[in-house]
């Protein structure tokens, strides 16, 4: 499986993005997807997540309310819409994949073996 991001930009607070994460090889209902981030400077840090088989979705307190995942029904295509974007969003986006069976913990990136490009996401102020 590998993962191709895109859709990042420069945007003012408040504004919205959306970012896609495009899958190609044998990914399965039985995966988990999601997003972690890093800003510099900084660790990184859980976004979100989704549990294809059931499509149960998993936030980080920072983000819940105003960003959306999902993907759609192929299941080969994962998108996170960003809304009411802030400066503190600011950062390098990575999307993420893995068996759902092994990904215990959605919120630890070293559960997940398959990393895409990033893609920088700037938000002025």
């Amino acid at each position: 499986v590998q993962l191709q991001a895109s859709g990042g930009g420069l945007v003012q607070a408040g504004g919205s993005l959306r970012l896609s994460c495009a899958a190609s090889g044998d990914i399965t209902r039985n995966y988990a997807m999601g997003w972690f981030r890093q800003a510099p400077g900084k660790e990184r840090e859980f976004v979100a997540a989704i549990r294809l088989s059931t499509s149960a979705t998993y936030y980080s307190d920072s983000v819940k309310g105003r960003f959306t995942i999902s993907t759609n029904n192929a299941k080969k295509l994962m998108s996170l819409q960003m809304n009411s974007l802030q400066p503190e969003d600011t950062a390098v986006y990575y999307c993420v994949a893995r068996a759902a069976w092994i990904v215990t913990d959605y919120r630890n990136s070293k559960q997940y073996g398959i990393w895409g490009q990033g893609t920088q996401v700037t938000v002025s102020s």
